[in-house]
């Protein structure tokens, strides 16, 4: 796991707690997955928020020259999957979230605390 990956997930962290996301989980799944070193889920409360999240996402990591590899869904979604390489990031409705229980999914993977990417 590089320097990159932990760079990315602080800055993608970040922006989603500015915009007040909610139940921000960072999971550590590079021993368990060749797709990604991290994942990212977060949930907020209405697409506007999502939305907002989405955006300043978006905006700090390509800031910090970070471009996606692709977004799956948009302003109106419930569930947006932002693919960043190394860094996977899920931003989903509370309901949605439930529903999908990507956090169970993934179980596996380890749970990293934002002050551990110091």
């Amino acid at each position: 796991m590089s320097d990159k990956s932990r760079e990315m997930v602080k800055i993608a962290y970040d922006a989603l707690d500015e915009k007040l996301g909610q139940d921000i989980e960072i999971l550590k799944i590079d021993e368990i997955s060749v797709i990604a070193d991290y994942l990212i889920i977060a949930s907020g409360n209405n697409v506007n928020q999502i939305g907002a999240m989405i955006d300043l996402v978006d905006e700090k990591l390509g800031r910090a020259g970070y471009t996606e590899r692709r977004i799956e869904g948009n302003k109106n979604s419930t569930w947006v999957l932002m693919d960043y390489g190394d860094v996977i990031i899920h931003v989903f409705s509370k309901d949605d979230r439930l529903f999908y229980d990507l956090d169970r999914i993934w179980r596996d993977g380890k749970k990293v605390a934002r002050e551990e990417l110091e």
